[in-house]
């Protein structure tokens, strides 16, 4: 089948290279370059550099609104779009013979929206996937050819479930091409709409811990901000922010939240609104994460502390 295919970060990298193997892939429409890192280096997306790596043409307009002439000059059957980060109007969406065709890291019609693997950590989902969709003009409210489902694990990271999602992503794709090969009439099946939910995008200020919430709650979000925010507290004037925790289960209880409850070798429990948290991986600015003994050896956090 030719492919035109379209995507910017690392989670669309895996789908491009897998299709690469069984399809012909017409060109690769991307996000233009952008200044990254403490250097603010121009710096190329990993689509483009995945594409250009296997020799693909690459397109990185700035918006897709004078676009239309090029993607129907290429002619492609389907076009496929993983995490582009532009919206495509319905003169773009009504060229390809097949449509175009979506992977969404959610189950569909849960987690519509931009950070849908995130919100589905921090909401303590216990299973995601990927939604293999046809696109229309509403966010995320296309048909569904297909899904594929994976287990939230207690100790998943938004990097974690990201990885396994991209993988799936990438399979679940390329199965539903080859349906449609074999099937060209295929009709995916219509959300409920009524079951929706949105996951609004991850705002750097949510990384400031509440420590009025329960503490499963508080592991939710810091388990769901990793990589980004990454959630935080402060200790006096020292701002620590908390790569892992667990709820610590039968734990004395504190009086005042966000209060130390003890300190051992294995981290420092700290109360919650709802029982209480050990703190296991943490990290100051100017130095790395680092596992509570290590951590401990250099800076100190004592019983009777307050985080805040």
């Amino acid at each position: 089948m030719n492919i035109l295919f379209a995507g910017t970060p690392d989670f669309a990298v895996p789908a491009l290279k897998l299709l690469f193997e069984e399809h012909a892939i017409l060109g690769v429409f991307t996000q233009p370059d952008r200044r990254s890192g403490r250097g603010k280096k121009i710096t190329p997306p990993p689509v483009k550099v995945a594409a250009q790596e296997l020799g693909l043409e690459v397109h990185q307009p700035s918006s897709l609104k004078d676009q239309a002439a090029l993607i129907e000059s290429i002619k492609p059957d389907v076009m496929i779009v993983v995490a582009y980060g532009m919206l495509l109007p319905q003169s773009i969406l009504d060229i390809p013979k097949h449509g175009c065709i979506n992977i969404h890291a959610s189950l569909l019609p849960r987690w519509r929206g931009a950070a849908p693997i995130h919100r589905a950590i921090e909401a303590g989902d216990t299973e995601s996937g990927v939604s293999i969709m046809r696109m229309e003009l509403g966010l995320d409210t296309g048909p569904v050819y297909q899904m594929l489902k994976t287990p939230i694990a207690i100790d998943d990271t938004t990097t974690s479930l990201h990885d396994r999602l991209a993988q799936l992503g990438a399979k679940g794709v390329c199965e539903t091409l080859r349906q449609i090969n074999q099937n060209p009439s295929l009709i995916p099946t219509p959300q409920n709409d009524e079951l929706a939910c949105y996951a609004k995008k991850i705002l750097k200020t949510e990384a400031n811990i509440d420590w009025s919430l329960s503490a499963t709650e508080i592991q939710q979000k810091i388990r769901a901000f990793i990589p980004f925010p990454v959630a935080q507290c402060h200790h006096n004037d020292t701002r620590i922010r908390v790569w892992r925790a667990s709820v610590a289960d039968g734990q004395k209880m504190g009086d005042e939240i966000g209060k130390v409850i003890s300190v051992s070798d294995e981290g420092a429990i700290i109360q919650c609104g709802k029982g209480s948290l050990l703190l296991q991986e943490l990290q100051r600015d100017g130095s790395k994460a680092l596992s509570w003994r290590e951590f401990a050896n250099g800076y100190q956090i004592g019983a009777a502390d307050t985080l805040a």
